[in-house]
This record gives structure tokens, sequence and C-alpha cells, in this order.
């Protein structure tokens, strides 16, 4: 036989497309638009329903960015279509190749009533199913006319990214609205036709299988009358039927199809348009499921739940009436789908604790799955916190997009840094917006890396990014994917069914240990500092206001703010969504963040001065500035104030102890009889000694010749992606920033001295000052940047004289050790690595720290000099300026804290860490604060104390092991406690858990390397 193959399919194409698809909707007549544009920002339903709508014709221009225009649509079914099924087709200017990405509708019937949303693949809205000759059609569209931010092509700066920037003249044009009959038969025809062509092109071009479908779809041609379709679709679909109840192999690969809609919590859209873009897609699905009940359809994200309950509460009720059918099932468990690199311990926890309690509330449902597929990298701290929470499988997709080493395996045990395995899977289709297609499909069959030990995988499917969820056509290539020789068996499946399933099938999967490294959009760890230090200044100020208001509760009777905290926190975890904390999202999106830590800032101010005000009328002291009481919020001992405690301070000064400075030369030696640090004319370390090693001979923490808080520049244009990535080759091109405006010296109030140089660069300036201060072990380091840059990439360097194979780097709950070296692409691709206060390289027997305040990437490189020597040089990434999609990326002031720590071991590096983010608070007064809890051992760290969330009173305590050693620790408490319990991160009892004993005054607590303890305390008076 000839190879007519190409022939055939190149057929099959066209006349689908041309003939058969058309003629789903064969006829059609138009509708009566009228519009109406709403000023400003979106207005209630009520008041668009009510608007004065004026006449509106085809192809007008409407829409200028961000607006919002309400089209009202009438018409009346022809006497002929009585009995048919009649749908309203409304094209409001839509590009199908960007679902989700431009304008999008939420239609209304007159009466207020959601209907379903409107997008590029999702048209149509159901008239009736049996029409009446006659009868009027009315909607309501409330359209989002949100812009293509980007574009083709993509990441070119555009103005587009906020209201305040963008131009006002229309972007789109109403293309058609129409009244129209749906042909069943046809739309069947199309997909019978659509799923075997889909498939048979990914077969073998061998296989038996592909020529016996090929044959059958040109026979369905044959049988097609091009001039009557709808006349002749039934006689083609008679064709088509044997090949289409052919079953597939006993051995398929099995499909577990989960709806799913991502959607961006912001991104190229403002959190305001995220609330319409959820209520949208929600109205979708909960529609489709009426017409489809095999439909199971995820959403994760609590957030974006409460906002469909607060601003749509029809679609919300549609939404809890779907999802006690077992049909519209809340996943992850989390309160949005956060960062995981970035946020603190703390907040992680949280994420769950606020995400899992709203699903358990409102769905009375205990999520069992971590649902992450688009975050940018996976802490190596995750297992643990996710078992902590109650989960037991993690599901992410987003590590295929690693560009040097593909991801080993698909469904596997991940391991954690204090030993807690979770079960995990990657979706092998190798996205999270699957259209079921069959070229996907097989994707996912070619890749799945786990052949012969597990043979089924999951695919979330439905448009997502900026939303829209599953669609009747995917919903129809799945009936007949079900069973269907030549694929793997799709079946339609909650996600816990399918973990359950894949677990009891996979028994016993490969372990992979650490962090999920993802090997690209590494500039996420920099982009947009404003939003990246807000986010650590609120981290920190909620740990202030919950120690200082528990305590202000248990010793002085003051009310604890549980809502206004709650809220706070709501609000802090909203902001570590994977394109806000990352730096990812429009001007609009950080702009408002900015806004937002302010006000932030200022409401935990006010509860952190009202709970110290309470607790020293409560123990007030003997007043007066000459002994004020100093607020330690630290978990270590302060200047003799206790860990969580207050009191008066010792001070270094007041024992002699106050920095002394001279000039050598013209550089400055400040002297603190602790550490020695040597600032040159050019305003840069050109020494830092630790006085104490050696036996007190001292020891040079800079290599030879190198300069410490050298500020380097580098270009920034990475091959795409702009504030997401950096590539490697940014290193190939370096200004150091080494000359000086002015530099000088001042002594400083409480015996600390400062050098300060001036530096002009580009159309930017810099102030970096030096400050030693009595009895620190510590040279801090305060730089002010007013950052102009277009596309350039800071960094703050030290060359330190260690001999180092790897760095600690500090995460959630302990910290990782990465390789400094390059041996493998695995250690060559974590050229940017991200760490949170601190990051720590060392000899065998000695290292050094850098310590920070709001930085969170780094890297560190290392080189044999030609004394033989080797030079580890450990380097904070302070800023970058890309212009995609914020064209003006954190233009303006910066100032950034950072310290270096001379022959610090990993615990003085915690300690440190924890002291530059939690500056002491002093009051106008004396007084004494005993802390609520006290720990012995110093590498047992307390990380949060508040009152549990159930109102009972109990004092809550979490706390971990920070070394990565086994540590035995008592614990004490401050107040007349009962015993403490064990409890998981939602204070809920934990089974399995060893208990704390008693032990003297306190209780004594066993914790393995890196574990995490949360603690519920009784009060006993």
């Amino acid at each position: 036989m000839h190879d007519d193959r190409q022939l055939v399919e190149d057929r099959v194409s066209r006349v689908l497309e041309e003939r058969i698809r058309p003629a789903v909707h064969p006829e059609r007549v138009p509708m009566e638009v009228a519009r109406w544009d709403a000023p400003g920002e979106p207005v209630p339903v009520a008041e668009g329903l009510a608007a004065p709508y004026r006449p509106a014709r085809t192809g007008e221009p409407w829409g200028p960015p961000w607006a919002t225009t309400w089209f009202r649509l009438r018409g009346r079914v022809p006497g002929a279509w009585a009995g048919r099924t009649v749908e309203a087709l409304v094209d409001l200017g839509f590009d199908e190749r960007m679902p989700g990405f431009q304008c999008e509708g939420l239609a209304y019937t007159a009466d207020g009533a959601v209907v379903k949303g409107l997008s590029p693949r999702n048209r149509w809205l159901r008239a009736a199913s049996s029409a009446q000759a006659g009868q009027p059609v009315e909607y309501f569209v409330e359209a989002a006319a949100n812009p293509v931010v980007l574009g083709v092509p993509p990441f070119r700066p555009t103005e587009l990214g906020d209201r305040r920037t963008a131009h006002d003249r229309p972007l789109y044009r109403v293309e058609s609205v129409d009244l129209a009959v749906l042909d069943h038969e046809v739309w069947h025809l199309v997909h019978d036709i659509e799923v075997l062509d889909q498939m048979m092109r990914e077969l073998p071009e061998g296989a038996p299988r592909r020529w016996e479908v090929l044959r059958a779809l040109e026979r369905a041609l044959d049988a097609v009358d091009l001039q009557d379709v709808p006349g002749t679709a039934e006689a083609a679909r008679r064709v088509l039927a044997p090949v289409l109840a052919s079953p597939a192999e006993a051995g398929a690969h099995r499909v577990s199809a989960v709806g799913h809609a991502h959607i961006d919590s912001a991104w190229l859209w403002p959190l305001r348009e995220t609330v319409r873009k959820v209520a949208r897609t929600a109205a979708n699905v909960t529609a489709l499921m009426d017409d489809h009940p095999g439909l199971v359809f995820a959403m994760s994200q609590a957030q974006q739940l409460a906002w469909i309950k607060e601003h749509r509460p029809e679609v919300y009720t549609r939404v809890k009436e779907k999802a006690a059918e077992g049909r519209f099932v809340p996943v992850g468990g989390m309160w949005v789908e956060a960062d995981t690199n970035m946020p603190g311990g703390e907040a992680m926890a949280r994420q769950f604790v606020f995400g899992k309690r709203f699903f358990a509330e409102e769905f009375g449902v205990d999520t069992k799955e971590v649902w992450l597929p688009d975050s940018f990298g996976y802490s190596a701290a995750l297992p643990q916190i996710v078992r902590l929470a109650g989960a037991e499988w993690f599901l992410t997709q987003k590590i295929s997009w690693n560009r040097t080493n593909p991801f080993p395996h698909h469904t596997f045990q991940w391991e954690g840094i204090d030993g807690t395995r979770v079960f995990t899977h990657f979706p092998p289709v190798d996205t999270y917006n699957s259209d079921l297609s069959g070229r996907e499909l097989a994707h996912a069959v070619r890749n799945f890396r786990d052949k012969g030990g597990a043979s089924r995988s999951l695919v979330p499917f439905g448009w997502g990014d900026g939303g829209g969820g599953p669609t009747r056509e995917m919903l129809g290539r799945a009936d007949r994917l079900a069973d269907l020789e030549g694929s793997p068996r799709v079946r339609l499946e909650r996600p816990d069914a399918f973990f359950a399933a894949a677990r009891e099938d996979y028994p016993d999967p490969p372990v992979w240990l650490g962090e999920l490294y993802l090997e690209l959009h590494r500039a996420t760890y920099t982009s947009q500092a404003r939003t990246k230090q807000g986010n650590r200044r609120s981290e920190h100020l909620l740990r202030e206001a919950e120690l200082w208001a528990a305590t202000a509760a248990v010793h002085a009777g003051a009310p604890y703010p549980y809502e206004r905290l709650e809220g706070i926190w709501k609000r802090v975890l909203l902001h570590q969504f994977h394109d806000i904390l990352p730096g990812t999202s429009i001007a609009w999106v950080h702009r408002e963040a900015a806004e937002t830590y302010e006000g932030i800032a200022r409401e935990l101010e006010e509860v952190i001065g009202g709970a110290q005000a309470a607790l020293l009328d409560a123990a007030p002291g003997p007043g007066g500035p000459d002994a004020p009481a100093v607020f330690n919020a630290c978990p270590h001992e302060r200047d003799g104030v206790p860990a969580l405690g207050a009191g008066p301070a010792t001070r270094a000064q007041d024992t002699g102890g106050a920095v002394r400075h001279t000039l050598d030369g013209d550089a400055h030696v400040l002297d603190n009889g602790l550490v020695r640090a040597v600032v040159g004319p050019d305003g840069l370390l050109l020494s830092v000694v630790d006085l104490s090693a050696d036996g007190g001979r001292g020891r040079e923490a800079l290599a030879p010749g190198g300069r410490g808080n050298l500020l380097q520049i580098h270009p920034d244009f990475p091959n795409m992606w702009d504030a997401w990535d950096v590539d490697s080759f940014y290193r190939n091109t370096v200004t150091d920033l080494d000359g000086a405006d002015d530099v000088s010296a001042e002594p400083l109030e409480g015996g600390a001295w400062a050098v300060t140089a001036r530096r002009s660069f580009g159309s930017s300036t810099a102030v970096q000052r030096t400050v030693l201060r009595p009895g620190a072990a510590r040279v801090d380091m305060e730089t002010e940047v007013d950052w102009r840059e277009a596309e350039k990439f800071l960094k703050a360097a030290f060359p330190l004289d260690v001999r180092a194979d790897e760095a600690a780097s500090e995460i959630q709950f302990g910290h990782v050790r990465r390789p400094a070296h390059t041996n493998t692409s695995w250690d060559a691709a974590r050229f940017e690595t991200c760490a949170h206060r601190w990051i720590r390289v060392a000899d065998p027997d000695y290292g050094h720290a850098l310590v920070n305040d709001s930085t969170y990437g780094h890297d560190v490189t290392r080189d044999v000099r030609g004394d033989g020597g080797t030079t580890t040089a450990v380097r904070l990434s302070l800023l970058r300026a890309p212009r995609f999609p914020d064209p003006r990326t954190d233009h303006g002031v910066h100032r950034f804290g950072y310290a270096l720590v001379p022959g610090a071991a990993v615990a003085d590096a915690v300690r440190e860490g924890y002291r530059i983010n939690l500056p002491e608070r002093t009051a106008a007064r004396g007084g004494s604060v005993a802390p609520l809890v006290r720990v012995e051992e110093a590498g047992v760290v307390v990380e949060a104390v508040k009152l549990a969330d159930d109102r009972s009173g109990d004092v809550v305590v979490r706390l971990y092991e920070a070394r990565g050693a086994r540590a035995s620790t008592r614990v004490g408490f401050g107040f007349a406690a009962g015993r403490p319990a064990r409890v998981d991160l939602l204070e809920r009892p934990l089974e399995g858990a060893t208990a704390p004993v008693p032990d003297g005054d306190g209780h004594r607590l066993e914790l393995r390397p890196f574990e995490i303890a949360t603690l519920r305390v009784p009060r006993t008076l």
C-alpha cells in the first residue's frame, strides 16, 4: 500500500477546522447589544445591572486598560428553533491563544444571578436546552478589560502593569454576539475526530493502531457531506464507533484527571482582579458540573475561596453544594500557593494553620495533600512542616522546568532536613493547565520516569494562570479516553483517590533528600526588594506582637487581640504568594504590597506598644532613664536581658568595653577587644580580626588582598523571564564600586564608632556605613542605595579566608548545606541560592557568618590563591533592575543591614541572625518582665509564643533544634503551668510524639536534629 499518511492527516486537519467545527453552531442570529462603562474601579453587581445602558454595535471599541464595561445582551429565539438547544455566543474580542491573560466576563441574569464566566475558549451561555419559539433571552456581562501584559513577543517593557501609568485607549472590540443553535451530533463528531486524530499522531509510524485509526478517519470524512455536515454527522460517527470502542491495553498507563484552574492570586493583574477571576472560574465549574456529573474539580488557596465567600456569596453557595457532593474539592491546605523559599518558619507553618482551618470550618474536610504546582523551588524544611500540619502527600510540577538537570523521579519519597518523609508526585504531563490533548497524554506516558515500579500519574486539566478551568470540550475528550486503545486510561477522580492508589501501587518509591531546587527563576530571591523587606519585617513584628501580647495576657490580664492578629497574619500570608513575594508581579501589585506592609507595621507597633505598656504597668521598676526596661524578643539572652523577657540591660561600654578608634595612615581602625576592623580610605573593609581566636593571638577573616563589603555591579539581561531569571553569564562582566566620593568616621551613641563612605555610580548613589559596637563580636554594615539603574545586578562581596567546600544557609527551622564547588552539573546549577537570616562558610573547625535583616539571594564561590590558601567569597544579592513586568523595578531608596560575624559557629550565626532582625526595644521607664518560657539548651530556639487559637487561654510555644544535632533541653515556664502536651501545627494532639517529662522545675524535651516541637501549656491559675 502506498504511504498516503500525510495526505490523509492534512485532509483531517482542514475538514475539521473549516467545515465540521463551524457546523457545531450551524444557525445564528445577532443579539441586541447595549453597554455601560463603569467609572473607576469595579462596582457592585446591583449598580451594574441598574446602570443607564446605551445602544452599542458589533465592532465598537471598549475597555481602556483595567476598566470595566457592562454589556446588556438581548434576543429572541426564532420560531424555527423551537425544541432545539440554543446558546448565546459572546466574543468580546478574544484571542484564543491567550485564555486567562486578557479580557474576560462574568454573565448574570437580569435578577443578578450568576450564570458563568466568559473567556477566549469558553464563549457560550446556555439559553435553553429545549427552546420555545419567541423565547426572550437576556444577559448582563461584567466585562474586565485586562490588558495583555505578557504579549507576543513576550517580556517587552510595558506601562500597562499599573492603572496609574497605562494609557486610556480602548483595547478590545466586541467581535460578535449571537444566538445560535447547538448541534449535539456535530459537537460529538468534532470530539470523536479530534481525540482519534490527536492520539493517532502520537503513535509510532509503524504501529498497526495508527493505520487502523487513519483509515477509519478517512472513511468517516468520506461519509461527511461538506455541504450538509449536520445531516451527515451521525453517519460519520457510526464509521468511527468501532475504533473508539477498542479498549486500552491491559498494561496501559493510568491517568487520574483532576479538574483544575491554577489561578495566580496576583501576577499580571492586581489582587482586586483575582477576586473576580476566582468568581468567574467557580461559576464556570459549578455550572459545568450540572451537565457533567463525573467532573471533579480541585481548588487550592483558602484565600481565594474566602474571596468568593465575601464578594460572590451566591457563587459560594453553589461551591459549597458541589463540595458537599465531593466534586468541588478543596486541596492544598495553605492560605495561598506560597513561595516556599523565602517565608520564615513560623509563616510557613501559619500558611497551613489558616488554610487547613478554613477548609475544615467551611467544608468539613481535613486536607491531606499539599498542592503547589507552580512555586519556584521547595525548601528542605517543607516535609516536616507538611506532616506536622496533618498532610500526607505533596504535589508540584514546577521542577520540570529545570534547565540543566532533569529531575530523576515523578513519584518518590521526599525527605526533609529532619528525616521526615512525604509521598510526592510530579505530574509527568509537565503542565498544570492541561487540555487533555493526545499530545499531552502521550508525553505523560513517555516522560514518566518511574515505569516498571509505578503505573499511574495525575493530570491537572483546565485553563489556568488567569483562571477559567475545565471546559466541556476537555470533558468530551476525557469521556472518549477512559478506555481507548493507543491511549493511557483516563479517569476523572479526586486527588486523594489518586494519591491513595499511587501509594498502594508504589509502596517502596525512591527517596530524594533535601531541597527541591529549581534550576530556573533564581532571581526571585532578589527582585522587588521592598516587597521582600516588607515580608521580613512583618514576620518579625508578628513574632514580637504575639510574644508580648501573650505575655501581657498571662502576667497582666490584658486582652489578647486574636482577631486583629489573625487578620494581619492573613494579609502577610497572602503577600507570600509565589508571584508577589518573589517579585514577579506587575507594578500595581508591588505598589499595593508596599502600602500594605506599611499599614501592617503601624498596626503591629500599636499591638506591641500596648502590650509592653500593660506589662510595665503590672510590674513597674524604679523608673526613669537611668534604668529603663529593655524588651528582648530574641530567643537568646542579650546584654543581661533574658530571652523573651524584659529588664535593665548591662551595657558593654559601662564596663570598659567602648570601641577605640585610631588612624593607621589613611585607614580607620576600630577595636572593641573582641573584633578589630580596619576600613580603608575607599570605605571598604581591609581587615577583620577575630581577637579571641587561636588562643587570643587573633585570626584574620578576610582573604589576603581582599576587600570586604565591596559593592559589585553586573549587567543583568537574562535570555527570558526578566524578573524571574538571572543567567550564569551575568558573572562574565563585573564592575567593582570602589570609588568613594567621601569617607568619614564618627562616634555614635553608646560607645560605637562608624566609618561612612559615599559613592556614585551610573545614575545611582550608595552610602555605606561600617559600625563596630561595644561588646559585639561582629562588624555591622548599613548600606543605603538610591537605585536608578536598569538591567543591572548589585551585590555586596566578602572574600573570606576559609577553605570551605560547602556553605550552610538558614532556611525555615534549620539550615541546609550546599556545595560551594561545581563538581557536577547539579552543583554548578546552584549558582544563586536562598538563605534567610544567615549564611556560614567554614574550615572544619572555624568559620564565618554573614547575617542580614532583609536579604535572601546569595552566591558562594571559591578560588585557590597563589599562596596555596583558599578564598571563599560570599556575596549578598541586594538589588536588581529588570524591566518586565515592572519597568521601574526597585527604583528609589533602599536600606540594607548585614553583619560579618568572624569565628562564628552555627549557634553564633543563629543568635546573630535573630538579633539583627529583632532589635531590642527600650522603654522610657523601668521594669522587669519574666519570660513565659525558658529553654536551657542554646541549640534549641523558641520560634513563637502565643495564646492558643481556640481562645482557651492555653499558652502555645513552638521551638526547634537549630544546629542539626540531637538535643536534650529543659523547658520551664514563667507562670503557673500544667503539664505541656505535644501538639501539631493546628494545636491538636500529636500522636506518636515524645511528650516532655517533668524534670525539676521544668520539663525535659528530647529533640532530633532540626525537629520542630509545638507545646500546648495549660494555665492552672
